[in-house]
């Protein structure tokens, strides 16, 4: 099978052109020197079948950042066949030397440059074939978001393939160790191939960025436009969540409680009360949580991040931190996992390592869905966006405090340098392609974790048999006496605290868990919550598991990403005294305020 390496600078579109190229069909894989994950597919080129990997985005061979070494180390111990560079037409004077780079490794190479109609809007002309002449390899003008060239991309490919065999891999070092006519020879490709307007046109780019990077109005634009997005997600999404949990409730009593009335009461209620009203609780959530990431999707990829980053600079460097920093934590909303091996772009080992305690505090989209369970259940849909708002508010505010707590133990004067790539819309393809993602990610967790953690909850609240189901002399009853003293002066009660336990393995499982102990699903689990609970109890247990313990993924990964113990198991007592403390804090204060 031939091997296609891809690489590329960051934010040329090199994601968007492996998930258009592969139909988003990747998979993660570990390789050969390599201490980290890649992501790679198989494709079809004609009769042949290659595998692409997808590489880090890196500026250099010459760095010595986390991403840059592992595309130096994968080059060195893996054969490959192929390597297709990915450069951002438009910014082709700044990226052309990193092509020339890649073309001294004296592996295959085809020069992919993406975002050619952006280029042409712009007045810069690119002749490909004069190009491919002088840098002896294929050029391509290609647009990867609206697919144009994609024709002869694969039939470049193919040529490619056909033509060479497996390279022994390169010395990159070595390679690189004299590398001052690169600039010269690129400038002369640029001169012979290029044309650039003296001065390109102002765009809506421009005038867009002197609203969104005013010192002073920036940043409170930045929080309106999230309040404004978590107000249209619940307002679009109640419904949507209603109409899942409409037909699951349906499904049950329609279908599956004539198919397993002839079943032992203790088997019918492990299926339906455990596993069924779990999982389906949880699933009833999935419509909001496609809606977030879809809008999320929006904002990502249009631009606007990076210059978040940008205005949060200046604060962020004030707490030991930078706008890369600030990213981490925004890439966190989604998952933290992806967010703590961002970092790898940071040179300085004592800022990825400050950027990776702090990262566990964003709210991910597991947690999201606890919220959204809770406030639904407690509030009302006036006021349960501002309740959801707040949350987003506090996970900023607890991961700042946490960098000032700790940045004086690490201590970095890495330069911050960042792209400010145009603005953009994605396409509708990006857009539903990345709702597919999440659903595929949440019935993977759904089919493991999440069913795997209710039934171990019915279990627990449903043994020995010969006791009241969920009463005290249950081994949950057990277990939540033994946790009482630590978690009742926050006002978590015992099934609270058992809902906590399991969600330290994957926070979806708290919401599917409470199904599984109440014996209750939707409406009626909602229902039963707003009896046993009010506002301040109900929000205390909210700010616990916003802060306490990230899911067993992220723990692993902050293992992996830090290659210390110490530090993973200090980020885990950091997070659960702090859970504590603000809870503490908050319910012991409403209470003494009469609420």
């Amino acid at each position: 099978m031939k091997r296609i390496a891809l690489v590329g600078m960051p934010n040329t579109g090199k994601s968007t052109f492996f998930n258009r190229l592969t139909g988003a069909s990747a998979r993660v894989g570990n390789w050969p020197g390599i201490t980290v994950d890649l992501l790679s597919a198989r494709i079809i080129l004609g009769g042949t079948v290659a595998q692409v990997v997808d590489l880090p985005g890196i500026y250099s061979f010459h760095g010595f950042s986390e991403d840059e070494k592992v595309v130096r180390d994968f080059l060195e111990n893996n054969p490959v066949d192929l390597v297709a560079v990915v450069l951002n037409a438009t910014q082709i004077d700044r990226q052309l030397p990193f092509a020339l780079q890649v073309a001294r490794l004296g592996l295959p190479t085809v020069l992919l440059l993406n975002m050619a109609d952006e280029a042409r809007h712009l007045g810069i002309s690119i002749d490909a074939r004069r190009m491919a002449e002088l840098l002896r390899m294929p050029v391509i003008l290609l647009s990867a978001k609206y697919g144009n060239g994609f024709q002869s991309v694969t039939q470049t490919l193919l040529r490619a393939l056909d033509s060479g065999t497996a390279h022994a891999p390169p010395d990159v070092a070595q390679t690189f160790s004299e590398d001052h006519q690169i600039e010269t020879a690129a400038a002369a490709v640029m001169r012979a191939a290029v044309r650039v307007p003296r001065r390109l046109p102002e765009n809506a780019t421009t005038r867009i960025d002197r609203l969104l990077l005013h010192p002073w109005a920036g940043l409170p634009l930045f929080f309106l436009f999230m309040f404004l997005l978590f107000q249209f997600i619940f307002t679009l999404g109640k419904p949507m969540q209603d109409g899942v949990a409409w037909a699951l409730t349906e499904l049950r009593t329609l279908w599956l409680e004539p198919l397993t009335a002839g079943l032992p009461a203790f088997a019918s209620g492990l299926l339906l009360d455990g596993i069924y009203s779990g999982v389906g609780t949880v699933a009833a959530f999935v419509p909001i949580i496609i809606l977030f990431f879809l809008v999320m999707t929006l904002i990502e990829d249009s631009g606007y991040l990076s210059r978040v980053a940008f205005l949060m600079d200046a604060l962020m460097a004030r707490l030991g931190l930078d706008g890369r920093s600030f990213v981490m934590l925004l890439m966190g909303f989604g998952c933290n996992v992806p967010a703590l091996m961002g970092t790898r772009v940071m040179r300085s080992r004592d800022l990825r390592l400050l950027t990776m305690l702090v990262i566990p505090f964003s709210l991910c989209s597991a947690r999201l869905q606890v919220f959204l369970f809770i406030t639904a259940a407690l509030f009302t849909v006036e006021t349960a966006p501002a309740v959801l708002f707040s949350l987003y508010l506090l996970s900023f505010t607890t991961a700042l405090t946490t960098a000032v707590a700790f940045k004086n133990r690490f201590v970095s004067n890495e330069p911050f340098v960042i792209e400010l790539p145009p603005y953009r819309l994605p396409t509708w393809r990006q857009i539903f392609l990345r709702g597919w993602h999440e659903v595929r990610h949440f019935l993977r967790r759904a089919s493991k974790f999440i069913t795997a953690g209710v039934v171990a909850v019915w279990l627990l609240t449903h043994l020995p048999t010969d006791v009241p189901a969920g009463g005290v002399d249950t081994l949950a009853g057990h277990i939540a006496a033994w946790l009482a003293p630590v978690l009742s002066p926050i006002g978590i009660d015992a099934q609270l605290s058992l809902a906590l336990i399991f969600g330290f393995i994957a926070k979806e499982i708290v919401v599917g868990s409470l199904a599984a102990i109440y014996g209750l699903e939707g409406d009626a689990l909602m229902g039963l919550m707003a009896q046993r609970l009010d506002w301040v109890q109900a929000y205390s247990f909210m700010l616990f598991t916003l802060i306490y313990l990230p899911c067993l993924s992220t723990v692993a990964t902050l293992r992996t990403e830090s290659k210390s113990r110490a530090f993973m198991f200090g980020s885990i007592f950091w997070s659960l005294l702090l859970a504590w403390l603000t809870s503490f804090v908050f319910y012991q204060g409403a209470r003494s305020l009469g609420f």
